[in-house]
């Protein structure tokens, strides 16, 4: 059975992970559960960036990822980074079975903006699709509305969807049971 689990890592609002487990149960026609918070991982501190390396989060998801699971998603309100980047709103196994996203830089507030929450919600979706399409073998889309459009800032986000295009979703593994129907 295929089944994706949200892996808390540190603080993270019940009420996010329930719209986002509602959203990728819709986006995925698969069931979805919510796992026991982890602690702030520690190990993925950076202290000369103040960030945690989401490289290392996914490193500490694999050694708990068992075959049982279809995709395994830690979903964290810390700020990620790559080395290559100044920061990362996700990353994923190209292919695999473990992805991570930030809802960090994802607030209106992280800009000085007032708070938006369904906004947030929306956009934690979206990324959280386009880092599970990377752990199937779904790269980067030209589709700037496709959820594989690649995120170089909120705006970028603000104008996707949180559904693979029609070309991405022939991508997508049969065994995933992805709702074709749209």
């Amino acid at each position: 059975m295929n089944l994706i689990q949200l892996l808390p890592f540190g603080p993270a609002a019940v009420e996010t992970l329930s719209e986002l487990r509602a959203g990728l149960e819709r986006e995925f026609a698969v069931p979805c559960e919510i796992l026991p918070p982890e602690p702030e991982p520690a190990f993925a501190f950076n202290l000369t960036r103040q960030q945690f390396s989401s490289t290392e989060i996914l490193a500490a998801m694999l050694k708990r990822n068992t075959p049982a699971k279809w995709r395994l998603l830690g979903v964290t309100p810390l700020d990620l980074y790559i080395p290559i980047l100044t920061f990362v709103f996700g990353e994923a196994q190209l292919p695999g079975t473990c992805a991570v996203v930030s809802s960090h830089r994802l607030s209106q507030e992280f800009y000085g903006l007032p708070a938006d929450p369904k906004l947030q919600h929306e956009r934690l979706l979206k990324e959280a699709v386009h880092e599970l399409g990377h752990t199937l073998n779904i790269s980067h889309c030209e589709d700037y509305q496709c959820a594989m459009a690649p995120s170089h800032g909120v705006e970028w986000i603000d104008l996707k969807t949180s559904r693979f295009c029609g070309t991405c979703r022939t991508l997508v593994p049969a065994r995933s049971m992805l709702n074709a129907s749209r």
